[in-house]
Formats: structure tokens, sequence, C-alpha cells
């Protein structure tokens, strides 16, 4: 009997991004994501880390390439984009809450909005998804009676509410202060124990090697390196990324 071979949840191949001005953000970048995986990318700011995430979603137009959530490809113009970002879960460095929202209507407006839930239906999925990044006593609240670490753990729980079947994190934890981290970093290790699949990018070195199952460096748009954690974070084998590290690890 022939053994199946599993389909990447993401695949990304030869992706471009030019833009206009000439800036060559993305060459030739290629790698898939397979179920349950975690795949983080870290590399210096400029580097091309985020411009990747962004063509996944669709946030911004490839230039060239093509990439696949399973078999649909999400940069073929008649791809459904809304579909696509239904099945994506973004959370970005800002936040992007609701300010005149409470906290449950924020995670529930994609419910019942996009997935066509009754409210109660939403309010009680919402409820899953707050408990599981320990919220659950800020459902009543606005977004500004937060902190920067709980509103992050906020825009998880909405992105994971929508049962995605993959997260985008874009550097989650940048805009925070030093000592919401933690928390946040626990929230993500969690979905990733329970299997979720995902792709981080980040600076927190320590939580890429805790948490990835495969490292991607990437430097002026190239993927210079790539492996699991304990060959790419411990024995790198390019310059650049040896000199990266130690400059990250010399500031941590």
């Amino acid at each position: 009997m022939e053994e199946t071979q599993e389909m990447p949840v993401i695949s990304v191949s030869n992706l471009e991004k030019v833009y206009s001005g000439g800036v060559h953000a993305v060459r030739g970048v290629s790698f898939d994501v397979m179920p349950g995986q975690v795949v983080v990318i870290i590399g210096s700011s400029g580097s091309g880390k985020s411009t990747v995430l962004r063509c996944i979603n669709r946030l911004i137009e490839p230039t060239a390439g093509e990439i696949y959530l399973e078999d649909v490809q999400i940069n073929d113009k008649s791809t459904d984009i809304n579909f696509i970002r239904s099945e994506i879960g973004m959370v970005f460095q800002s936040f992007e809450l609701f300010a005149h929202l409470k906290i449950i209507d924020n995670v529930t407006l994609g419910l019942r909005k996009v997935r066509g839930f009754n409210r109660e239906e939403a309010e009680q999925i919402a409820m899953d998804a707050i408990t599981k990044v320990d919220i659950a006593d800020k459902v009543d609240f606005y977004p500004g009676q937060l902190s920067g670490g709980q509103k992050q753990r906020v825009a998880i729980a909405r992105a994971l509410a929508m049962n995605p079947k993959v997260m985008l994190f874009d550097e989650p934890t940048s805009a925070l202060d030093p000592e919401l981290i933690g928390s946040v970093l626990q929230s993500i290790k969690k979905l990733a124990n329970e299997g979720m699949t995902m792709i981080i990018v980040t600076h927190e070195i320590g939580f890429a090697k805790e948490v990835g199952d495969w490292i991607i460096y990437m430097d002026k748009g190239l993927i210079v390196e790539s492996g699991p954690p304990d060959k790419i974070l411990v024995n790198p084998k390019s310059e650049r990324l040896k000199q990266f590290l130690g400059q990250i690890l010399h500031v941590e």
C-alpha cells in the first residue's frame, strides 16, 4: 500500500517582492509548513521577514512566486481573499483591537460577521479562546483598560477563535515592555504544545529555540540558512548567522 504524502498547510515557492522604488525585499524565498509544525523566521530588521508573512496573508501582493494554503493558491487573482484570511490567523505587533468594543466583542466580531455564528454561539467559542490565553477575567473590559501584554493576548484569542488552519505572528512581543513579554510567549507556547500550525517572526532567540521545529534565518531578502533549532541556533554554518546571533545574544 502506498504511503500518502502529507500536504503542507502553507507552501511558499520562489517568492519575490519588489516595492516601488526598486527595493527588493524578498528574493526567491521557498519553504513549506507542515500540519502542526512551528516555523520561526529570524533575521535583522529589514531582512524581509515581515514581508513574507504579509505576502502569505495577501496584505501585500507578491511580485512573483506562488503561495498555497493547502491546495488553494493564495496569490491567484481569482482566490477569495476573505476566505483565505478567515483560514489564516494573523497577530500583529500593534494588537489592532477596536478601542470602542469590549474584549468579548473584539473576539466575537469575526465569528459573527465572517463565520456566521449567532451571538450566543460566538460568545461560547470566544470564551474558550479567551480562557486559553488566560484573560477570562477581562472580557467586559475595553482595550484601553488593559496592559500591552493583555491586549496582545486578546489579539491571539481573536485569531484563535476563528479556528484557523495556521497562525502567523509578526514580532508579537516587539511593542511590549520587557516584563509583559513572558505572558504572551507563554500563550503562544501553549498553542504550539496543542499542535497549532504556526509561522512566527521574532527576535526572541531563546523562545525560537524552545518552541520552533524549524528555524529560517533571513538576510537581505534571502533565506541564508534553515534547519532545526539545535543545529541552526547552536551550531550555525554561515558567517552572517554567526554574526547575527552574536549580536542578538550579546544584547540579551
